[in-house]
């Protein structure tokens, strides 16, 4: 937020909004920046603050395009400047749209595109949280049904009969089993 105080009785702020297409080369996009910038200084318009708020969707396509790219500059000048500003403006080539509005008195300037990025970050930071969360969710819901299968086959195994011992002779025979080589061929 920029606190504005106009320099003198002679001047005004303007908010000046300009569209200009996209995708346009770089060179392009400078030569037209750099015409803007003489239009301004042509009007004596001091620069007070611009907000580039970038590469947006149109709702209806403006010289062929679907996308454009806004600059609200926030401009310090004399009214009487106006009229040959906005013609200046309105034929430069490259300029899809562009829009003047004098605001209120006391009116405290805003950067909308600071604003959007930390909606963005707060919106990217809600979506990990809520995912982090659903990931807990099925974490507790493994080691509740681990905890339920485990206290299930304790259960289990409390519930059945002890095994008998086993005899002398019954231990000796089963150890014969076991050792004997008649279930391999060699």
């Amino acid at each position: 937020m920029v606190n504005y105080t106009p320099s003198s009785d002679e001047v005004r702020l303007y908010e000046i909004a300009l569209l200009y297409p996209y995708p346009m080369n770089q060179k392009e996009e400078a030569e037209l920046l750099k015409g803007i910038k003489a239009i301004f200084d042509e009007a004596g318009a001091k620069e007070i603050f611009k907000d580039v708020w970038g590469r947006r969707g149109l709702a209806y396509k403006i010289g062929g395009f679907d996308e454009g790219v806004f600059i609200i500059y926030y401009m310090e000048m004399d009214p009487s400047k106006l009229k040959e500003m906005d013609e200046a403006l309105r034929i430069l080539k490259g300029v899809l749209r562009h829009m003047i509005v004098k605001p209120p008195k006391h009116y405290q300037i805003t950067s909308y595109a600071e604003g959007e990025k930390k909606w963005k970050e707060s919106s990217r930071l809600e979506g990990e949280r809520r995912i982090q969360e659903k990931d807990d969710k099925k974490l507790k819901q493994v080691v509740e049904k681990a905890k339920r299968s485990t206290r299930a086959a304790e259960t289990k195994k409390a519930e059945e009969p002890a095994a008998k011992p086993m005899t002398g002779e019954a231990l000796t025979q089963e150890l014969d089993k076991l050792i004997s080589d008649k279930g391999l061929e060699l």
